[in-house]
């Protein structure tokens, strides 16, 4: 369904297992990335009425989702710590070439904003098939549905605002490129990393 073409490294559960209190940090913050980045469309592109408002319910559900995860880490008796430099973010948002016309800089945005929900998603269905802690295990399942639609409403914008054909070929270009960046991952305690 997601589409990625290299899974993740069920692995990568052990690792989270073994570093909850980073994942649970790491997660907080990528839902106030997901949430800032929404404003950011907003922001970047207001002539875009049908867009605006998915991204404010966006910038809501996310924010939720922030503080979900905060207060699980309060829950722990944790701390929220600082944010990280999302390694798989920074170089997945390399692929396109910078400029080109609004719609060209609105579609490659919504491209990445596409890939980065369906490769959470696909972290958050291993986290709820594989966590031994079964009520985080259901946490990350939730989460998973919401990330699911996530990605099929920005590919669908981008598919709604370019030509067709074209967000489709880069989409697969964008994906087969993921694959590249993901077998460098996959080591460390992070969503994404």
């Amino acid at each position: 369904m997601l589409g990625l073409k290299l899974p993740t490294d069920p692995r990568w559960v052990n690792i989270v297992e073994k570093n909850i209190e980073d994942i649970l940090t790491d997660h907080a913050w990528c839902e106030q990335k997901a949430a800032s980045t929404a404003v950011s469309l907003i922001v970047s592109f207001p002539e875009y009425t049908d867009l605006i408002q998915e991204m404010i319910a966006l910038v809501k559900e996310e924010i939720s989702h922030f503080k979900m995860v905060h207060d699980r880490i309060l829950e722990n008796g944790w701390v929220l710590g600082r944010d990280r430099k999302d390694e798989y973010v920074m170089q997945v948002i390399q692929f396109f070439p910078k400029g080109g016309s609004r719609t060209t800089q609105l579609v490659h945005r919504l491209l990445y904003a596409a890939l980065i929900e369906a490769r959470s998603c696909e972290r958050f269905r291993l986290l709820s098939e594989q966590l031994e802690d079964k009520e985080l295990a259901e946490f990350y399942r939730k989460l998973m549905v919401s990330e699911a639609n996530h990605y099929t409403m920005f590919l669908g914008f981008a598919r709604q605002y370019g030509d067709r054909e074209e967000v489709d070929k880069k989409w697969n270009e964008l994906l087969t490129f993921e694959a590249e960046v993901m077998k460098s991952l996959s080591k460390h305690q992070s969503i994404h990393g």
